[in-house]
């Protein structure tokens, strides 16, 4: 398959690294009676949007990176639990063991009515306290973040443990790395940031320029494998809009187009790798953590789709970028751990969904959201002003400077309009959900209160909040840039895959569903950290036999 041009400096490590170095070493047993030592690294990935349906569709085909992870233990079915499917709230499961409940972060965006700005939208990774802020031009902030992650818990057992976090996304960095990163960058749209102030180091000053010179320059359209072949048809979404045989050619300087493509997930891959080279990350005698989160399969189905061939390369592509990450660690001679899991699924585009037998796919109808919602009951009702916030699904806010009286009949009439919709599954109230008790359950049997329960938080979730039927797409027309999303409460978007892989470890699959946050208390056994608090999460026992290494 053709690839992409490599990029100098930290991406030469992964260019240079020869596929037969990516092969997983043989497994082999491990008597369960010696415990082995901790690793000295712990590489933590999460690859944005890749849903437990999107690795069953493509486990068969993937030879480096994922083949090398699914030698290990295999859980098919995690899940991130919650009804919030968005990528600051799953985020923030993987590391610190909690449901978005109780890590505070319960969509990425959320409304405050006392937020100190005109702009009352609160972006889940910023300090909204900056003079002069929104939710649009923010300073990125851990602030929100109510517990604390894995590597915390690593600093607080051993201060000489390293933390560095790199990511697509400033949420996803911010929410898995935590208050108490070493490092910790972000792509912001033209470079690799980090929090004002911190001191750039000489590779990703070096990365930035070179992926300022790859932008600018065009990129050519990649080769088709056979089974890539099979996804690509176009689809005509609009006079002006046709996806599903896309092959990532680019024109010099769509910085937009580099961001939704493999070539995005290589740079920060790249990054993470020439941090974790130069650092000497797991060489220093303490155990190290190394956060990557890969964000070009979630721009890709937001704007491409899932099922078309540009997802398809984008997951080869992928693998084989996986894979030589993996070959820059093994030359390290590095004893390293990987887990690697989602922040949420994805679902794709109804147009398609409904030729691949799915009929009942739709977009939301205009009209279903909180704004045009809340004009129609602010005139049926005889209420001047604003009565509602909020959108189509997820979270609805009254507006607060509404009466008593007038609260309870504007959420009256929002309860029943949004519930005879054909296209609402349910709405539920703040009481409804807050007098719902935390289960821990297996996931897949917990009711849609029990999840929308494990997304709620009092300070900051909505009044009302509503969920679509099945199959119905939050987006109303294909005019955005988006077209196809993931936030329902719904499987295919709860549903992710989670590995875990270490040199010498017996693999096996678990079919059974288990949770995201149990990724947190699975590893701090892993490297004998004690969890200092307490937590949704339970440790999966990675040992294939008898031995248990949660013990």
């Amino acid at each position: 398959m053709k690839s992409f041009r490599p990029l100098a400096a930290a991406a030469a490590l992964l260019a240079a690294a020869p596929l037969a170095a990516q092969e997983a070493a043989p497994a082999r047993n491990v008597p369960s009676q010696a415990p082995r030592a901790a690793p000295s690294l712990v590489v933590v990935i999460s690859v944005d949007q890749f849903s437990a349906d999107l690795f069953a569709e493509y486990r068969a085909q993937f030879s480096a990176g994922f083949a090398r992870l699914m030698s290990g233990a295999v859980f098919p079915s995690g899940y991130q639990s919650h009804a919030a499917t968005e990528t600051c709230p799953g985020h923030s499961t993987i590391l610190t063991g909690d449901h978005p409940s109780k890590t505070g972060i319960i969509a990425n965006d959320w409304t405050d009515f006392s937020a100190p700005r005109a702009d009352k939208t609160v972006y889940c990774a910023e300090d909204e306290s900056v003079p002069g802020s929104t939710s649009n031009n923010y300073t990125v902030s851990d602030k929100h973040l109510k517990v604390p992650t894995l590597g915390e818990w690593m600093k607080l057992a051993d201060p000489q443990s390293r933390v560095v976090s790199v990511a697509g996304k400033d949420r996803a960095a911010v929410m898995m790395g935590g208050h108490k990163t070493d490092e910790i960058w972000w792509w912001n749209g033209k470079a690799f940031v980090s929090y004002a102030g911190r001191a750039e180091p000489a590779m990703v000053t070096r990365m930035n320029a070179n992926v300022t010179k790859r932008i600018a320059e065009a990129q050519e359209p990649l080769d088709l494998p056979p089974f890539c072949q099979a996804r690509s048809r176009a689809f005509q979404l609009n006079p002006n809009r046709s996806v599903g045989d896309g092959r990532f050619a680019r024109a010099a300087g769509n910085s937009t187009a580099f961001r939704a493509s493999p070539e995005f997930d290589e740079a920060i891959v790249a990054t993470a790798a020439g941090l974790a080279t130069d650092m000497k990350l797991g060489q220093s005698g303490h155990t190290d953590l190394l956060i990557v989160g890969a964000s070009a399969t979630d721009y890709v189905g937001h704007t491409l789709g899932t099922e078309g061939s540009e997802m398809c390369l984008q997951l080869l592509s992928l693998d084989q970028t996986l894979g030589k990450l993996f070959a820059v660690l093994d030359k390290t001679g590095v004893d390293y751990a990987v887990v690697l899991t989602a922040d949420h699924g994805g679902h794709d585009m109804p147009e398609r969904n409904r030729e691949h037998a799915a009929p009942m796919a739709a977009r939301v109808a205009r009209g279903l959201d909180a704004k045009t919602m809340g004009k129609e009951i602010g005139a049926a009702l005889g209420i001047a002003g604003p009565v509602l916030v909020g959108g189509n699904s997820g979270d609805v806010y009254l507006a607060p400077d509404l009466s008593k009286a007038d609260r309870a009949r504007v959420q009256a009439e929002a309860i029943k309009r949004w519930s005879a919709n054909p296209q609402v599954e349910a709405v539920f109230t703040r009481a409804q959900i807050a007098a719902t008790p935390i289960v821990h359950t297996p996931p897949e049997t917990w009711t849609l209160l029990e999840r929308a329960r494990a997304s709620y938080d009092p300070q900051r979730s909505g009044d009302l909040v509503i969920a679509l039927k099945p199959r119905v797409t939050p987006i109303a027309g294909t005019e955005g840039g988006s077209i196809a999303t993931h936030g329902s409460f719904w499987d295919y978007d709860r549903r992710v895959p989670i590995l875990f892989w270490r040199k010498g470890m017996t693999g096996f699959e678990q079919p059974l569903s288990v949770e995201t946050v149990d990724i947190a208390p699975t590893l701090a056994a892993l490297i004998h950290v004690p969890v200092p608090v307490e937590i949704d999460g339970r440790c999966l026992d990675l040992d294939a036999g008898a031995g248990d290494t949660c013990k």
